[in-house]
């Protein structure tokens, strides 16, 4: 154990020490009661410690424990007409660390989640290939596969946002997120499977993906993008998709904006050009300022944004040690750094990354500080690879205006106040 860490143990523990008695007695609440006498929690012997728990069969399928029943998904019912073409957001402020379970994990519906058994399922390769093929879902588990893990942001991520602070929270301004490990098949591998000679020159050839649903929901991707990281899924985090999330199959578009990533997938077609279809003409085009719409803006740029302390996830435990932590994300490639600024962007810490930023998944940051009950303007501001720094909400404007929906990356601001709540304000 290094000197430099045995005195920052030390120090943080005397400033705890300190903080449980004196001035900081009054906001530690019970914590300060506890440090005046003996804790009954350790001195008395407890209900729990006295009596047999459940069995090892009383929950086959484990489910969190009951006290952590807030941590569950939530939607905006205002935001859309009725809940079978919407959304759900992420718990993001609850979680830690950067995989979603998947019952956390947001989503995104256009005409309801859909029940489709495996032996049922069916997918389809079309168009200019050498022989059309069926595959079934028994028929790609034969394929040789892939394990990687991938953030997927919906391009309405934060959209709310544009003119002003509107959601008091961040499940709501920025939980239509989730990152898992996805278990997969090379999209490639099955073009392949299917030959792409008849498609010629394959540099300006397209595939368009369509999923199962009523809303037979479908993008075109270009293939260069087709070829290189496009997964065709079945798992995630280990275990098989869930329902709302594209069970048995669906795919992944690493980096790319999330209704990329057709669920129910059940044809992958080769073609000439983009079908130009609803959900990338009419949908998912960023409106400008002068009211044109510009196409194609498939890359989720880098953004970042602060979890804890954040209005669903106040500072609680008073005046002293302070751990802010938050989710960065690119998907250009890999998280690279992350500053935090307590003051509204005036200056800037650089923050710790738990680890090594991922190609196309999340970051978990943390700034370890002492708070004495200042106010404060938390942001974050994320850089990757690229060397793409997470601007500005004026930044953006400057060049998007106010009319878009979509592709919302800028700096988020939480003003903490003095009594540990914090609040959805704007510094642009």
């Amino acid at each position: 154990m290094s000197h430099d860490f045995v005195k920052k143990s030390l120090t943080r523990r005397g400033v705890l020490k300190g903080a449980a008695s004196g001035a900081g007695a009054a906001v530690l609440g019970a914590g300060a009661a506890r440090a005046q006498g003996p804790d009954p929690l350790i001195t008395e012997k407890q209900d729990w410690a006295t009596g047999l728990g459940d069995g090892v069969d009383a929950t086959p399928y484990g489910l969190p424990i009951k006290y952590e029943d807030d941590v569950v998904r939530r939607n905006v019912p205002w935001l859309t007409a009725d809940p079978i073409s919407s959304i759900n957001f992420t718990p993001i402020h609850a979680l830690d660390g950067t995989i979603t379970p998947q019952g956390c994990a947001f989503e995104r519906h256009h005409s309801g989640a859909i029940e489709l058994k495996k032996e049922d399922y069916r997918l389809m390769i079309n168009g200019l290939v050498d022989t059309p093929l069926v595959f079934t879902y028994a028929d790609l588990e034969r394929f040789p596969r892939e394990n990687r893990v991938y953030f997927c942001e919906c391009a309405a991520n934060t959209g709310m946002e544009w003119a002003g602070a509107q959601l008091n929270g961040a499940q709501f301004t920025h939980g239509m997120i989730h990152n898992m490990e996805y278990t997969g098949i090379p999209l490639r591998t099955l073009l392949e499977e299917a030959g792409l000679g008849a498609a010629g020159d394959l540099k300006d050839k397209w595939v368009y993906v369509e999923g199962a649903d009523a809303s037979s929901n479908g993008r075109s991707i270009p293939m260069d993008k087709a070829l290189d990281d496009v997964l065709v899924a079945f798992k995630a985090n280990g275990e098989a998709l869930r329902k709302e999330h594209g069970y048995p199959v669906r795919l992944v578009v690493p980096g790319w904006e999330g209704n990329m990533w057709v669920k129910w997938l059940r044809r992958i077609e080769v073609t000439e050009a983009a079908v130009e279809s609803r959900e990338e003409t009419s949908k998912y085009t960023d409106t400008l300022a002068d009211g044109t719409s510009r196409k194609w803006t498939w890359v989720m740029d880098a953004k970042s944004v602060v979890t804890s302390p954040s209005p669903q996830s106040p500072i609680w435990h008073g005046r002293g040690p302070l751990v802010i932590t938050g989710l960065a994300w690119s998907g250009r490639g890999a998280i690279t750094r992350v500053d935090v600024s307590k003051d509204g962007g005036k200056t800037w810490e650089p923050a710790r990354l738990a680890q090594e930023g991922q190609n196309k998944a999340l970051t978990r940051f943390y700034l370890d500080t002492v708070w004495e009950g200042e106010d404060m303007l938390l942001q974050s501001r994320a850089m990757d690879e690229t060397g793409y720094v997470q601007p500005t909400k004026h930044q953006l404007r400057e060049v998007r205006g106010e009319n878009s929906v979509y592709h919302n990356n800028c700096i988020q601001t939480w003003h903490v106040k003095p009594n540990g709540e914090a609040e959805n304000v704007e510094v642009s």
